[in-house]
């Protein structure tokens, strides 16, 4: 029985590393395309009817995430309000519900906003859901997606919580796969420099 569970492990391993969910991928130090916009332009609803502009949070550095309340990584929200309330002074984490991959993200933002405060005491700011992907894909995930506007990364999300990490000055700075845990030392170490 062990070895099949070995072997079932391994597989699941393969699976992950091949999809890119396990995928860090970092910007060039070499990099001398600057972006043709900035994330700083954006100014978008959150779940609570309210805006925010991302040019409130000049100065810190930004972890985008792309949520879903039904996925096998939602656990993550734990990690995501964890790594926000321990490192408030370095980073905000941000939300962005989407319902792209396998339909998990299928009710309105008041659902959302009440199954993230009370099953994982959300406090980040979790904007209104957009799409991630596709032809609908929401501006600020071009912003994300498009080396013409980010200045070197094309990595769009495969999966359900995929993070973007940006820096101080409003550069992307890394891309994480859905399965890179909000509290590993990938995110924490970028975090802290």
């Amino acid at each position: 029985m062990k070895i099949k569970l070995s072997i079932l492990y391994v597989v699941l391993l393969f699976i992950i590393s091949s999809c890119g969910l396990s995928k860090v991928k970092t910007r060039p130090a070499d990099m001398n395309q600057a972006p043709s916009t900035s994330i700083y332009e954006f100014d978008l609803p959150l779940l609570s009817g309210d805006s925010l502009s991302f040019a409130s949070l000049k100065g810190k550095k930004i972890l985008i995430v792309n949520t879903a309340s039904e996925c096998g990584y939602t656990p993550q929200y734990e990690g995501l309000e964890k790594l926000y309330k321990q490192y408030s002074d370095k980073v905000t984490v941000v939300g962005f519900p989407a319902n792209n991959f396998g339909g998990q993200e299928p009710g309105s933002d008041a659902e959302i906003g009440a199954f993230c405060k009370e099953n994982y005491g959300v406090t980040f700011p979790v904007f209104s859901k957009i799409s991630v992907k596709g032809d609908d894909m929401a501006p600020i995930y071009k912003w994300l997606t498009q080396k013409e506007q980010n200045g070197w990364n094309e990595d769009a999300p495969n999966w359900n919580f995929c993070k973007y990490l940006i820096d101080k000055n409003g550069n992307l700075l890394a891309f994480y796969g859905s399965a890179i845990e909000p509290m590993s030392d990938e995110i924490l170490n970028a975090i802290k420099e």
